[in-house]
């Protein structure tokens, strides 16, 4: 499949206010905050006809599914939490923005978090990284040249870099056969070969259990009740 690239918008070019703004990636995959979800007749003029939407459990009550009879909704429930692991969603986000984008007619779709900075523009990176089949610096760029505020927090960065030799070697067969696990369509963690991050999440987890056996011990309370309690389901279509 070719490589798109898109017309580059310059910093100078960049207004503050833009990042309240929707922006077109490539034909038809937009990006940008929740703010613009609720606006139905701007997203009906430009063509959308599905949505994503990726929130924390917790933002339910702030990002919302507001237009279930006008378009078609995709959800996953993802934290911005250091801890969160996004490599899992990857699939089903890229199997949900195909089937926008492939959708006979005009399908479009409008990728968003709650500011569009962070989780939402990493799914896009992920989508154009095995979509387009670019590396991680290259699809990167095409994203944050279209929506320069884009900056998805350190740990989805590495997840992202960490991404880009696994989906590799999906596509090559010989590379294949040498791995110890492969991407499963469900999204399932346990089928990824494991990276240094997801390592460093067992050991973060291994210590936040040491820490709570003591907690126990001693009477203490439970210091780290909210990252053990993130989820990383999988998504919900027309939720």
């Amino acid at each position: 499949m070719d490589v798109y690239t898109p017309t580059l918008t310059e910093a100078h070019d960049w207004r503050h206010e833009m990042r309240w703004e929707i922006q077109e990636i490539i034909p038809g995959l937009w990006l940008g905050p929740y703010a613009c979800a609720r606006k139905k007749d701007m997203l009906k003029a430009k063509g959308i006809t599905h949505m994503l939407c990726i929130r924390d459990q917790n933002e339910r009550h702030l990002v919302k599914v507001l237009w279930p009879d006008d378009f078609v909704y995709g959800v996953i429930e993802v934290s911005e939490s250091p801890l969160q692991n996004l490599i899992p969603h990857f699939p089903a986000c890229r199997s949900f923005i195909a089937s926008a984008l492939h959708k006979p007619g005009t399908g479009a779709v409008f990728v968003h978090c709650n500011t569009g900075m962070s989780r939402s523009p990493a799914i896009v990176v992920a989508y154009l990284m095995m979509e387009k089949k670019m590396a991680f610096q290259e699809a990167y760029a095409v994203v944050q040249n279209r929506r320069f505020c884009m900056n998805p927090q350190e740990g989805f960065k590495l997840q992202l870099k960490e991404f880009e030799p696994i989906w590799k070697a999906q596509l090559d067969p010989h590379l294949l056969s040498t791995q110890s696990g492969s991407i499963n369509p469900n999204g399932s963690a346990s089928m990824f070969p494991e990276t240094e991050y997801t390592a460093q999440q067992q050991r973060r987890k291994r210590s936040d259990r040491d820490d709570d056996e003591f907690a126990d011990q001693s009477g203490g309370g439970h210091p780290h009740a909210s990252s053990a309690r993130r989820r990383d389901d999988g998504m919900e279509i027309g939720a």
